[in-house]
């Protein structure tokens, strides 16, 4: 048997790594788990701007999600009608176009100046990655009215002008809900 470990029938050692193998090894592991971390974290503009990556788990109703690692989350700007305890008008459309947006999907958000409501829901505007403001785009689509509780008024003149144009438009609720 020689230092290194037994050999089989002449030929290498068996079961032992050599350090000029091992290094190699554990330096590649650890840029691949590094590139896999940044694959998950925003980067540039939106990390500068306090976005965070995280998943959609579940769809409460148009208006509320439930986030990995945070819970439960209302959009910031936008009350959606109602679908549980008394259905109005739109609701069950909104819910839907919420949940066939958002479910299962990555998405970043960014936490209103007042983190929580009173129901310990996190306030956050939502976007999926690569594209517009989710909360704008309930407004734009005429499933959601505006909510505006300071101090959360980061994107206000953007969603105000969105509500203004779906208004004009009759788009989703205002053409079809009294």
């Amino acid at each position: 048997m020689s230092r290194t470990g037994p050999r089989a029938a002449g030929g290498p050692s068996v079961g032992v790594v050599s350090r000029a193998t091992l290094l190699p090894l554990l330096l590649l592991v650890a840029v691949l788990a590094a590139a896999a971390g940044a694959q998950l974290a925003p980067r540039g503009p939106d990390a500068a701007a306090g976005w965070q990556r995280t998943r959609v788990e579940r769809v409460v109703d148009g208006d509320t999600v439930v986030l990995r690692g945070l819970g439960p989350a209302r959009l910031i700007g936008v009350d959606t009608p109602e679908t549980h305890g008394g259905v109005e008008c739109f609701g069950p459309a909104a819910a839907a176009f919420t949940t066939r947006s958002l479910r299962g999907r990555a998405v970043l958000v960014r936490a209103g100046v007042e983190p929580r409501d009173r129901y310990g829901r996190a306030l956050v505007y939502l976007r999926r990655p690569g594209t517009v403001l989710f909360n704008g785009e309930l407004l734009r689509r005429g499933y959601a009215r505006r909510l505006r509780i300071p101090p959360n008024v980061a994107f206000d003149g953007r969603f105000d002008a969105l509500l203004a144009a779906a208004r004009r438009a009759a788009a989703g609720l205002w053409g079809r809900c009294p």
